[in-house]
C-alpha cells in the first residue's frame, strides 16, 4: 500500500526533526589502530534507509554488516547463515551494542515447515547470585546503578556464541567459521571513523580510561579516535578466527572462558584510578552450564495477521502481544490517527502494569504466559480505557487468573518501571526461499560493563543490571524479577514476525530497552491501523508510554500531536534518552507480494541504517 500524500508529508517533517534532535549516540565499533590517512577504506560506506528487490533481503544498523549478510545470500547461504555472518561483522562496527561477550533473542519463520521459532541466547546469572548480590550491606539499599553497571558484578553468561551454534545446527547451512571470515576481514581492514562513533566513543571516555585494556582498544594512543581515521581491531580478528578453528566449546569450556572468568573476577583496572569496579561472581562452571533454548514464541491474532514474538525471559512477546489484544477491541483507522494513538498509549500503560507484576524467567518463576495473552483478560484490561480520558498512571497490574469479569476497577498499586539499559541492536533478513530471521543482539547498554577481555578484542555485557536490584518491602508484591542463581535477566527486546494466511508479511524489531515494546507497537499500528507503508510506518515520530506518569516523546511527535493529546489528559515530555530525543534505531522488512521483499531502515535516527537486496527491483 502507497502511504497518502499526508503520510508522505509526515515523513518529511519527520525527518528533518529528526535529524536536529539527534545527538551522539554510542559506539559503533572496535579498534586497536588508528591512521588518518588509510590506504582503505577511504570514506565511510553508504547508507540507504530502503531497498526493494528478489533473492533476499537485509537491514541492519550498519553498511558492512548489510553488505557481509547479502554476500552469503548471493553465495547461496540462507537467512540464518546470513544473520550470524552479520551479526558477526556488527561484533567488529558496533561493538558496544553487539559482542560475543552479550546475548540475543531470535525469531525465525522456516520456509519448509512454515512454523515460527524461538531462540534464546539471554545470559544468565551466575550459580553464586543471589537476591541480595547488587545490595550494599552498609546501606540494606542497591549499589548506585553506575557502579552496578561498570563492574564485573554485572556481567551475565555471554550466550551468543552458543546461540549462533543452536541456530545453525537447526537452521543454518553454513559452518560457524565461515560465516565469521567476512567479520575477520572487517576486523583486520578497519573502517573509516565518523563523527558519531567518535561522540559515542567520547560518552564512555572517562569509564575506559579506567579499565586498562578498554582504553588500549578503544581509545587508542589515549586520545580518542579522529574523524577520518580508521579504526581496526586485530585483536577481535585473533579471537574469531580461533573461535571458527576451536568452536563454542573454547568458550564454553576451555581456555576463552577461563580468560572471560578472569576478566570478571578481577577487573583490570588501571592502579592509579580511584574508580569502584567491583568484582563478579562468575566461576569457569558457569559457563558449562549455559544453554542456549530453543522455545515456543508467543503469538497474537491482531486484524487477521499472525504476530509472533519471544517468550520469557523477553518480555516483549507478552508485552507486545497483550497490547494488541487489548488494542483489537477498538477499531483504529487513519481518519483520526489522534483517537488511535490515544488507544495505543493507553495500552501500552496497562500491558506494562502486567509485565513488570508477572514476567521473569520462567524456568525460575512461575510466568502466567497463555493468560498475560488470553482475550478474556484483554477485555478486561480493555474496559478501563476511557475514550476520552487518559488514566492516570501508574495504573495497577491486572489479574490474568482466569476468571474474567467485563471490567474490573483500576487499582492503586503498582510497581515502579524498573532500569534497563536503553540500548541493543536489531537486524532482519529473509533468503530466496521464504526464511525470515528478526535477531535482537545485546551487551546491554552501550558498552555494556566496560569490561574489555584482556588482548581479545571484545566488551563483557552488563545483562544483569536488568535484574530488580532492590528486593520488594516486606509485604509487597513479589518481584519476577529479582537476581538468582542461573537465572535470566528479564528483557524487552521483541524481534517480531508477522505472517498473513500463514506466510510472512512483516518481520521488525528495534533496540531502546524498555522502548524497544513500544517502538515495535507503534510500527505495527502505523503500518496496520493507519495504512502506512513500512518505510512511513518506521520513520514517524515516536512515543513511549511505559505506565509512568508522563508520555516521553520524539520532538517530532510532541509537535504534530501533542495538543491534542494533552486535551485526552496525556501528558507528554520530551524523550530524554540516551540519545537525547531518539526512540529507538529499527530495521524491518515487508514482503509485498511473493518473491519480491522491501527491506526498511531508519533514514535519520542514530545515523541512519542499511538496507540491501540481492536483486534490486527494476
Amino acid at each position: 500500500m502507497s502511504p497518502s500524500t499526508k503520510h508522505r508529508r509526515t515523513l518529511a517533517a519527520v525527518l528533518p526533526a529528526l535529524a536536529l534532535a539527534l545527538v551522539a549516540p554510542l559506539p559503533a565499533a572496535s579498534a586497536a589502530t588508528t591512521t588518518k590517512a588509510p590506504t582503505a577504506p577511504t570514506a565511510p560506506p553508504s547508507r540507504q534507509p530502503v531497498a526493494t528487490g528478489y533473492g533476499g533481503a537485509v537491514s541492519t544498523v550498519d553498511p558492512d554488516a548489510s553488505r557481509t549478510a547479502i554476500e552469503v545470500l548471493k553465495r547461496g547461504g540462507n537467512a540464518m547463515d546470513a544473520a550470524v555472518a552479520a551479526s558477526a561483522t556488527l561484533g567488529v562496527t558496533e561493538p558496544y551494542v553487539a559482542a560475543i561477550g552479550g546475548g540475543g533473542y531470535m525469531t525465525y519463520f522456516d520456509a519448509k515447515t512454515r512454523k515460527v521459532y524461538a531462540l534464546d541466547g539471554r545470559e544468565t546469572a551466575p550459580n553464586a547470585m543471589t537476591e541480595t548480590s547488587f545490595i550494599d550491606p552498609a546501606t540494606g539499599r542497591a549499589i548506585p546503578p553506575e557502579q552496578a553497571v561498570t563492574s564485573g558484578l554485572s556481567v551475565g553468561v555471554p550466550g551468543t556464541v552458543a546461540q549462533w551454534e543452536l541456530a545453525l545446527r537447526r537452521f543454518g547451512s553454513r559452518d560457524l567459521r565461515s560465516l565469521l571470515k567476512p567479520a575477520i576481514k572487517v576486523a583486520e581492514r578497519g573502517f573509516v571513523v565518523d563523527q558519531e562513533f567518535r561522540d559515542q566513543t567520547a560518552t564512555n571516555e572517562g569509564r575506559f580510561r579506567d579499565i586498562v585494556p578498554s582504553r588500549a582498544l578503544f581509545l587508542p594512543g589515549g586520545k580518542l579516535p579522529e574523524v577520518g581515521s580508521t579504526f581496526r581491531n586485530p585483536d577481535l580478528a585473533r579471537t574469531y578466527r580461533e573461535l571458527g578453528k576451536r568452536g563454542p566449546r573454547w568458550l564454553y569450556e576451555g581456555g576463552l572462558g577461563r580468560e572471560v572468568v578472569q576478566t570478571v573476577k578481577r577487573p583490570p583496572v588501571d592502579p592509579a584510578s580511584t574508580r569502584n569496579v567491583r568484582p563478579g561472581l562468575m566461576e569457569p562452571r558457569d559457563l558449562r552450564a549455559y544453554k542456549a533454548l530453543s522455545k515456543k514464541p508467543t503469538r497474537a491474532t491482531y486484524r487477521g495477521l499472525d504476530v509472533y514474538g519471544m517468550p520469557p525471559s523477553s518480555s516483549g512477546g507478552s508485552t507486545v502481544g497483550e497490547a494488541l489484544n487489548i488494542m483489537s477491541n477498538f477499531r483504529l483507522g487513519p481518519k483520526d490517527p489522534v483517537r488511535s494513538l490515544h488507544y495505543y498509549l493507553e495500552a501500552s500503560k496497562l500491558a506494562y502494569a502486567d509485565r513488570g507484576r508477572y514476567v521473569g524467567d520462567p524456568e525460575k518463576v512461575d510466568v502466567p504466559l497463555d493468560e498475560l495473552l488470553s482475550t478474556g483478560f484483554a477485555r478486561e484490561r480493555a474496559c478501563l480505557i476511557k475514550p476520552g480520558q487518559a488514566a492516570q498512571a501508574p495504573v495497577a497490574p491486572g489479574s490474568p487468573d482466569g476468571r474474567y469479569t467485563p471490567c474490573i476497577p483500576p487499582g492503586q498499586s503498582t510497581r515502579a518501571l524498573a532500569y534497563e539499559g536503553p540500548q541493543t541492536t536489531h537486524l532482519v533478513v529473509a533468503d530466496k526461499w521464504g526464511n525470515v530471521v528478526a535477531y535482537n543482539i545485546t551487551i546491554e547498554q552501550f558498552g555494556g560493563s566496560g569490561l574489555t577481555v584482556p588482548g581479545r578484542g571484545f566488551l563483557l555485557n552488563n545483562e544483569l543490571t536488568d535484574f530488580s536490584l532492590q528486593p520488594p518491602a516486606p509485604g509487597a508484591a513479589p518481584d519476577p524479577n529479582l537476581p538468582g542463581p542461573g537465572k535470566r535477566p528479564r528483557s524487552s527486546m521483541a524481534p517480531t514476525v508477522v505472517l498473513k494466511d500463514g506466510r510472512p508479511m512483516l518481520a521488525v524489531g528495534t533496540p531502546g530497552g524498555s522502548t524497544i515494546i513500544t517502538t515495535v507497537l507503534q510500527i505495527l499500528l502505523n503500518r496496520v491501523d493507519l495504512g502506512m507503508d513500512l518505510p512511513t510506518a518506521l520513520a514517524a515520530p515516536r512515543a513511549t508510554q511505559r505506565n509512568t506518569p508522563a508520555v516521553f516523546a520524539e520532538q517530532a511527535f510532541i509537535t504534530q500531536y501533542g495538543q491534542a493529546l494533552a486535551a485526552r489528559g496525556h501528558r507528554l515530555e520530551p524523550f530524554q534518552g540516551p540519545p537525547v530525543g531518539v526512540i529507538g534505531a529499527a530495521t524491518g522488512l515487508e514482503f509485498l507480494r511473493p518473491g519480491l521483499v522491501q527491506a526498511v531502515a531508519e533514514p535519520v535516527r542514530r545515523g541512519g541504517g542499511a538496507a540491501l537486496v540481492v536483486r534490486p527491483a527494476r
